[in-house]
């Protein structure tokens, strides 16, 4: 009875979270298109079936993953060991971002979309590497109070230099695989251990010194994705226009038969396999204790499976399709205006319902001490989603490319980085990573991956993908943009009083 209260209340968040889609949806369908898809009634049963599968995932994190995962961090804080805290890092980086539901979602259709020449299983396996080194890397910044700025920086200059270099095919791709890896799993986990350990280490500040492992975790994988791109793309031919023909997630049809289900959920118990031999190496060889209650544990982790295999089938069955559908049906009216506008709403109201930014929204205040309001940071977020998905839109509509805006968005996020006053510089990148929920991203994705399907002259995979990325941009120009201006104020206030 307990399970079946807590998975009510999950699948209801859940719906909550899906709410702001189906209000922008409905309000496009009914007042500027006047029409219904012709396959609402698979994409309803679609979204239900992604709230189930949210639903099951977090009650699974709940009994499993997110009790244990703060229980060994709190532990390891204590020891005090810095090699363990670094390989406990590693491993709690790897193991959260390979079992992602969003990074699945975009990797799924990297792989679709190129024809194979992207391997779906290989680019997570890239990011997860990724994400575990920078957590690694994070730990050791947090236990010597190693400025984050300096990190950001230089991580971002790579960043730009190797976007230089990369092939036009995997540029969107790389930055959409760093804006995926910070979700439902990694944000309360990393979050977690990145403000545990600055509490716990006599001279740290938590809001300075604690956040900035979100962030470190939404760059390097930028890098290492590019870099597979240059790999697999050096010397060959260009990707032709008419593979974006795989695009349309409504071409896939759900899973059937018993041994093609069989076959899928093995596949989920190879991508949460990491995570439970985190959890039980450090449990049982580190530590040499044993689970408070393995049961329970076995449990969660079981209906973690459960959920990513019903998020995956509602994914094909519901947003995807409403995402291209959405595209293809705006893209007929006269002018883009519509298109933008969609752009613009859909990326707000997401955002202000996003359960991880509420979140990270609520430790900063708690943590600043009054410096900050969880509320005015949860617009400004808003805000630049909003913005950063609509110029997204606008140059998959223009067909520019990618590099030079993206090489632009980051030279500001750099300039801004050295104004900003230090408090902000940490939890303004935290903040970027944690704009795009495993709801909003395979809406979006479809949306840009529809738009350049429809738009003649566009490549699907050089166009498509990107969007995640100016959602993960613009939140950090705002955030540190509007510090910068409340402090001149204050400034100016004192000078004249």
């Amino acid at each position: 009875m307990y399970y079946l209260k807590a998975f009510s209340h999950a699948f209801l968040h859940a719906l909550k979270n899906l709410l702001p889609i189906v209000v922008v949806v409905a309000f496009f369908q009914v007042l500027v298109l006047q029409q219904l898809p012709d396959n609402l009634a698979s994409m309803i049963v679609g979204l239900l079936i992604v709230a189930a599968g949210v639903a099951l995932f977090l009650q699974g994190l709940d009994l499993s993953i997110f009790p244990v995962g703060k229980s060994l961090s709190n532990q390891f804080a204590r020891k005090g060991s810095v090699p363990v805290l670094l390989a406990f890092g590693f491993a709690l980086g790897f193991s959260a971002v390979v079992a992602e539901p969003a990074l699945i979602a975009v990797a799924m259709q990297a792989q679709e979309i190129s024809g194979g020449r992207i391997d779906g299983f290989t680019l997570r396996m890239l990011v997860a590497v990724s994400v575990g080194l920078v957590t690694a890397l994070g730990v050791f910044r947090t236990i010597f109070g190693l400025p984050l700025h300096w990190f950001m920086i230089t991580g971002y200059v790579t960043v730009v230099i190797v976007t230089w270099f990369s092939p036009p095919e995997i540029v969107g791709l790389a930055y959409d695989s760093g804006g995926v890896t910070t979700n439902v799993v990694t944000v309360p986990l990393i979050a977690a251990l990145g403000i545990g350990l600055a509490t716990s280490i006599r001279g740290r500040n938590p809001l300075i010194d604690g956040f900035g492992l979100v962030a470190l975790a939404v760059m390097v994988p930028m890098i290492t994705v590019q870099l597979y791109g240059i790999v697999v793309y050096g010397g060959q031919e260009e990707l032709p226009d008419d593979v974006s023909l795989l695009a349309s997630g409504g071409e896939t049809s759900p899973a059937s038969g018993i041994a093609t289900i069989i076959s899928e959920l093995a596949g989920m118990v190879r991508d949460v396999l990491p995570i439970i031999a985190t959890v039980l190496i450090f449990q049982y060889l580190v530590l040499r204790k044993t689970l408070a209650n393995p049961r329970r544990v076995a449990f969660g982790f079981i209906l973690v499976i459960l959920g990513l295999y019903a998020f995956v089938v509602g994914l094909k069955l519901g947003l995807f399709p409403i995402g291209t559908s959405m595209a293809e049906q705006l893209i007929r009216l006269d002018g883009y205006l519509f298109v933008y506008l969609f752009a613009f709403t859909i990326g707000f109201a997401t955002t202000m319902a996003e359960p991880a930014l509420i979140a990270i929204g609520q430790q900063a205040e708690e943590a600043a001490a009054g410096q900050i309001n969880g509320n005015v940071i949860r617009i400004l977020v808003a805000c630049g989603v909003a913005v950063g998905i609509t110029i997204g839109v606008h140059r998959i509509i223009a067909g520019d490319s990618m590099h030079f805006y993206i090489i632009g968005g980051y030279t500001v996020v750099i300039l801004l980085t050295l104004l900003a006053p230090r408090y902000i510089v940490a939890l303004a990148y935290d903040l970027g990573g944690v704009t795009t929920s495993e709801v909003t991203v395979p809406l979006v994705t479809a949306l840009g991956i529809g738009l350049a399907t429809n738009i003649e002259g566009r490549n699907v995979l050089i166009d498509g993908f990107g969007l995640i990325a100016f959602a993960s941009i613009f939140p950090i120009v705002t955030v540190m943009g509007y510090a910068i201006l409340a402090e001149w104020m204050n400034r100016r206030r004192e000078v004249e009083s």
